[in-house]
């Protein structure tokens, strides 16, 4: 199983299970150890690589508990302090994770609820943890860029200074990028008066501020717009120059359809949904995906003609497409996306009919 597929296991687990757990320790247990033992690979049954409860008597506070410490060569490397799923994480949780910290050769601290995992390290001040994390990832919200940064924390491919010297970037960018999407869907005061000061000469009475407030959310939302078919018809313009004249107007009517298709975070949540099911009968790098403007396909080998099924998501009733022996289509009306586990049967035996 490759590292992706045990993070979408996982997340399917937490999808499924998340709403029963009602305690820390039954969070730890459900989410946190297949986490340190699945996705980090470290045994956390070898108490030389993961110290459940560890405990480093500090000043006066003697007998304070740290969750999980993670060893690498008889030195503590990761901290990690657990809230029950669904809490929020505050900074104000990890006390004894900057307490540890200080004290520990702990380079890397993790404060998760077993959902949402913050990664910590000391790039403000050296030896103390610092208060934003450097990487945020929450396993319901998948972030792809964040993946080859996580794998970098795995027992196999564990390199600090690797780790440290990718933090700083790390933290930032997020923290940016967490700004420009806050200011985009809700821009703040100061945002609007920087445009609106540079596009209107006259007073920005609070009435001017309310219309600029509008108008500036609705230019910078075109402006992906604008930024995203640029980069459509920069692909046409590449495809239309490898083929000759006789295949142009074949390839921009396909390129012209394929910007009309948007694939949904839905449609790929549900793909990820399939594959965890039918991997078990076939390769998953076989299983592929094809977006069209009616349906996202499910497929084999990429080839059309061994579909899996057909996602119906583009409407109000969301529906699932299941194939018969003769490739004939039934639509199955949903209620939720976790409701494709419904049909794990069915699709199984689809994909076990092209081996």
């Amino acid at each position: 199983m490759d590292f992706l597929e045990k993070i979408l296991n996982l997340a399917n687990k937490i999808k499924q299970q998340g709403s029963v757990i009602e305690t820390e320790e039954a969070t730890k247990n459900a989410f946190v150890m297949p986490f340190i033992h699945n996705i980090l690979g470290y045994d956390v049954f070898d108490p030389t690589e993961v110290k459940p409860e560890f405990i480093c008597d500090i000043g006066t506070k003697k007998g304070e508990k740290i969750d999980y410490a993670i060893m690498r060569d008889g030195e503590i490397q990761v901290l990690i302090e657990c809230k029950k799923i669904g809490e929020p994480l505050n900074i104000n949780h990890a006390s004894q994770l900057f307490r540890y910290f200080h004290v520990t050769n702990a380079r890397i601290s993790i404060l998760t609820n077993g959902q949402v995992y913050h990664f910590y390290t000391d790039l403000d001040a050296p030896n103390k943890m610092d208060e934003k994390p450097f990487l945020e990832f929450d396993l319901l919200n998948i972030d792809d860029n964040l993946l080859p940064e996580l794998k970098k924390l795995t027992k196999t491919a564990f390199d600090i200074e690797s780790i440290i010297n990718a933090a700083g970037e790390l933290k930032y960018v997020s923290q940016i990028k967490k700004v420009i999407s806050n200011q985009f869907t809700l821009p703040e005061e100061d945002f609007v008066k920087f445009f609106a000061s540079r596009v209107y000469d006259g007073m920005l009475t609070p009435k001017v501020k309310e219309t600029f407030t509008v108008l500036t959310k609705k230019a910078t939302t075109q402006f992906l717009n604008d930024q995203i078919n640029e980069r459509l018809k920069s692909a046409i313009t590449g495809s239309l120059d490898k083929n000759n004249e006789s295949n142009e107007e074949k390839v921009l009517t396909e390129n012209v359809n394929e910007i009309e298709v948007q694939t949904t975070e839905d449609e790929i949540e549900g793909y990820y949904i399939v594959k965890a099911i039918i991997r078990t009968v076939i390769d998953p790098n076989r299983i592929a995906h094809r977006d069209t403007k009616s349906y996202f396909g499910i497929i084999i080998d990429d080839n059309n003609r061994k579909p899996i099924c057909r996602l119906h998501f583009n409407r109000t009733q969301k529906y699932i497409g299941l194939f018969d022996g003769d490739k004939n289509e039934t639509r199955h009306p949903i209620d939720s996306i976790d409701n494709i586990y419904d049909f794990s049967e069915q699709l199984k035996t689809t994909a076990a009919s092209y081996n």
